[in-house]
C-alpha cells in the first residue's frame, strides 16, 4: 500500500478528528499566509530582520482570527463532509480576522508585538489565508470520494436540470456514501459533450448503457423532475434491465418541491409498481381533510389493501372517531398497531393526546345485530364501504359467499346508514362489475345499483332519510392481497414458472395510495346518486409485466408457462358498460358514468329474491338469478355458462 492510501485509510478510518486539530491547522494556515504576505512586501533581508518581531506579531494576530473561527463555528464540523456553506463561514472568519489585525494596529500596543502591513497587505492575507483554507477543506473532501467509496454504488444521474443538481449535491454532502456519482444523462442534444458539476454528460440514446458500464456505473439514478419521462421511455427501461444496470428512484417523486433539499435516503431502489407507465394524480387533500376533520368516521374491509390504505390517509385529517371494521382478526390487529403508534408519535411530539379516537372491531359486516349496535352507539357521518370478497375464482365456486357478504352485507350496512344519520356512503366497487363475466363482478354490480336506487328514493322522498350515495370503479391496484405482482415475486424466489393465463390478457393497474386518494376526491365532489369511473391510463400486457418483473430481479433461467384462462376471467376489463358513456367532472382522472337506473322497490325485491334464493344453497339457481337481474351477465371459463344459452 502506497503513502498516500495509508494516510488517507488512516485519517478516514477516524469518526472524525478533535476540533483543535481543525483549529490548529487554520491557524497554521494564517501563520504561514502571514509570513508570505510580509516576506513579499519588506523583502528577504528585513524578512529575515525581523522574523521573530514578526512571529510575535501574528501571535498576537491569531486573537482575532481565532476569535472568528470560534464565532462562525469554522472547526465544528467534519472537513471530508464540508459544503459551500462551510466555505462560506470559513471566508467571513477570515476577514473577521483580518480586519482584527488592521484594527490592532491603531491600538496602544507595543511596537514590537504589532504586524504592520500596508493596505495591500491585510487584503492579501484575507485572501490568501481563506484561499488556502479553502484548498484543504476541497482536497480533503475530494481523498475521501476517490478513497472512501467502500459499499458506494458507482451511479449515474438521469436529469440535468434541478433535480438531478439537486441530487448530485445531495451525493456530494452526505456523510455516509450510499452513491458515487460517475456520469449525468440528459435527453437535450444541447447537453452534449458538457460537463455538469465536474462530471461528462452523455446523452439518453441506444446504446448509452455501453457508457455506462465503460464508467463502471452499477445504477441509475432518476431525478424527480423526470420520474414520469422515465416511465414512459419503456426502451430506455428495457435497455437497462436487459445491461443488469439497477435503477434507484426517489419517494413520492410527484410531490418533490423544488425548494426542498434532496436527501439520498429518500430513494429507493425500483419495483416493478415504479415502472408501470402512469400519469400525475393530483388530488385536492385540503378540501378533503376540511371534510373529515372533527367528524365521524367508519371503515368497513378496514384491514384490506384499499382498505387500510383509507385508514392512513384519513387518520392525519385527525377525524373525531375512526371506526374500523373487518373480519380478519390479524391484519386487524396490524392496523390497531398502526393507530397506536400514530397516537404515541403525536403525544411524544406535541405534549397531548392524538384528538382522533380509535376503535377497531373484528365483526362481519353481515352480523345485522352487530353492526346495528356499532352504528347505534357511533353514529358514523361519513362511511368507506371497502368490505368485499374480490377474488375471483374463489367467488366463482362459492356464489353464495358473494351474494351473502358482498350483496347482504351491502345492503345492511347502506340501511343503516340512512337510519342512523350518515351524511356520505362511499361504496368501493370495481371495474369487473361493468359486462360482469364471473360472480364477484355481478355481485358487486348489484351492490351498486341497490345503492344508487336507495339514493334516488331518498331523493324523490320515497325513504326518508339524507344520506348521500356515492360508488367507485377503478381496476387493479398494485400490491394489493392476491393481486399478480405479489405472487409474481412469491414464483420468483421459488425459481419460476411464473404463471400467465393467456398471452393476451391485459390490466389496468393503478398504486393503492392513489386509488384511494381518488375515492376520496369522488366522495367529495359526489352529491350522490353518482357512480364515479377513474381513468386507469393504459392497459399492462400481463405477460410484458412477467418478463419486467424477471429481468428486475436479475433472476436468470426463470420461464413464464402459460396456464389458461381462469374460470369467469375476461381477457380485458372494462371501466365502463358499452351502453354506457361518461360525463367529466372537474377532475380530469375522474368521470361520472352514465348507467341504467333501477327503481328502489325493483332492486329491493331482486335482493330479497336473491336472499331467500341462497338458503337453497343451489349455485345454478342463485347464478340464474344474478343474471335475470344483471342481463348483461355473461359467464366465461365457468360452468355456469349453461345458463346464458
Amino acid at each position: 500500500m502506497n503513502p498516500i492510501n495509508k494516510l488517507t485509510n488512516w485519517y478516514f478510518s477516524r469518526r472524525a478528528l478533535p476540533y483543535w486539530c481543525i483549529l490548529l491547522l487554520d491557524c497554521v494556515i494564517v501563520f504561514f499566509s502571514g509570513y508570505v504576505v510580509h516576506y513579499f512586501e519588506v523583502g528577504g533581508d528585513e524578512f529575515t530582520r525581523t522574523f521573530w518581531q514578526t512571529t510575535y506579531g501574528f501571535a498576537i494576530a491569531m486573537i482575532p482570527f481565532i476569535a472568528g473561527f470560534r464565532f462562525f463555528h469554522t472547526y465544528s464540523g467534519i472537513i471530508r463532509y464540508s459544503s459551500f456553506e462551510d466555505l462560506r463561514r470559513v471566508k467571513a472568519a477570515s476577514f473577521f480576522g483580518s480586519l482584527g489585525i488592521f484594527i490592532l494596529s491603531f491600538l496602544p500596543i507595543p511596537a514590537k508585538f504589532v504586524v504592520f502591513l500596508t493596505p495591500i497587505g491585510y487584503i492579501g492575507l484575507f485572501l490568501l489565508s481563506t484561499f488556502m483554507m479553502w484548498i484543504v477543506r476541497i482536497v480533503v473532501k475530494l481523498l475521501f470520494e476517490e478513497f472512501h467509496t467502500d459499499g458506494a454504488i458507482p451511479v449515474a444521474i438521469y436529469g440535468t436540470q434541478e433535480g438531478g443538481v439537486s441530487l448530485a449535491n445531495a451525493f456530494a454532502s452526505a456523510k455516509e456514501k450510499k452513491y458515487l456519482l460517475r456520469l449525468f444523462i440528459s435527453d437535450g442534444a444541447d447537453m452534449k459533450k458538457s460537463y455538469l458539476l465536474g462530471h461528462k454528460v452523455i446523452l439518453n440514446g441506444e446504446g448509452f448503457t455501453e457508457e455506462l458500464k465503460t464508467k463502471g456505473v452499477k445504477a441509475l439514478v432518476v431525478s424527480p423532475l423526470k420520474s414520469k419521462l422515465f416511465r414512459d421511455n419503456q426502451s430506455m427501461v428495457d435497455e437497462l434491465m436487459q445491461a443488469g444496470i439497477k435503477v434507484f428512484m426517489m419517494d413520492n417523486a410527484y410531490e418533490w418541491d423544488r425548494k426542498t433539499q434532496l436527501s439520498q435516503n429518500q430513494l429507493h431502489e425500483v419495483e416493478i409498481e415504479d415502472l408501470l407507465p402512469r400519469d400525475e394524480i393530483k388530488v385536492d387533500m385540503d378540501a378533503i381533510g376540511n371534510m373529515l376533520k372533527g367528524k365521524r368516521i367508519l371503515i368497513t374491509g378496514a384491514a384490506g389493501s384499499i382498505g387500510s390504505e383509507m385508514v392512513r390517509q384519513v387518520a392525519p385529517y385527525m377525524p373525531a372517531e375512526m371506526v374500523l371494521v373487518d373480519q380478519a382478526e390479524t391484519p386487524m390487529h396490524d392496523v390497531r398497531l398502526w393507530c397506536q403508534r400514530l397516537a404515541n408519535e403525536f403525544k411524544s411530539e406535541n405534549g397531548v393526546e392524538y384528538p382522533t379516537k380509535f376503535e377497531t372491531i373484528v365483526t362481519s359486516i353481515t352480523d345485522q345485530n352487530h353492526m346495528e349496535m356499532i352504528f347505534s352507539q357511533h353514529k358514523p357521518e361519513y362511511v368507506f364501504h371497502a368490505a368485499a370478497y374480490k377474488h375471483v375464482p374463489m367467488m366463482e365456486d362459492n356464489p353464495i359467499q358473494a351474494v351473502r357478504n358482498n350483496i347482504r352485507g351491502t345492503r345492511v350496512i347502506a340501511d343503516l346508514a340512512v337510519k342512523y344519520g350518515t351524511k356520505k356512503f362511499v361504496m368501493i366497487s370495481t371495474d369487473k362489475a361493468v359486462n360482469p363475466t364471473n360472480v364477484m363482478g355481478c355481485s358487486k354490480r348489484i351492490c351498486e345499483i341497490y345503492c344508487q336506487s336507495l339514493n334516488q328514493a331518498i331523493v324523490e322522498g320515497k325513504v326518508a332519510g339524507e344520506t348521500q350515495f356515492v360508488t367507485t370503479r377503478f381496476g387493479n391496484v398494485l400490491g394489493s392481497n392476491g393481486s399478480v405482482i405479489p405472487i409474481f415475486r412469491e414464483q420468483i424466489k421459488k425459481g419460476g414458472p411464473l404463471t400467465v393465463t393467456h398471452p393476451d390478457i391485459i390490466r389496468y393497474f393503478m398504486l393503492i395510495p392513489e386509488a384511494c386518494k381518488l375515492v376520496l376526491e369522488a366522495g367529495t365532489m359526489g352529491k350522490g346518486g353518482e357512480i364515479f369511473v377513474f381513468d386507469m391510463g393504459q392497459p399492462v400486457k400481463i405477460v410484458d409485466l412477467a418478463k419486467r418483473m424477471i429481468q428486475l430481479s436479475g433472476a436468470k433461467n426463470v420461464e413464464i408457462k402459460i396456464t389458461g384462462l381462469r374460470d369467469g376471467e375476461k381477457l380485458y376489463e372494462e371501466v365502463l358498460n358499452d351502453k354506457e358513456g361518461t360525463i367529466p367532472t372537474h377532475h380530469p382522472k375522474i368521470m361520472k358514468a352514465k348507467v341504467r337506473e333501477y327503481p328502489y322497490e325493483e332492486a329491493k325485491r331482486n335482493e330479497d329474491a336473491l336472499l331467500e334464493i341462497c338458503n337453497t344453497h343451489d349455485d345454478m339457481q342463485i347464478v340464474k338469478k344474478m343474471k335475470e337481474i344483471v342481463p348483461e351477465y355473461k359467464s366465461r371459463q365457468s360452468r355456469f355458462e349453461v345458463l346464458d344459452k
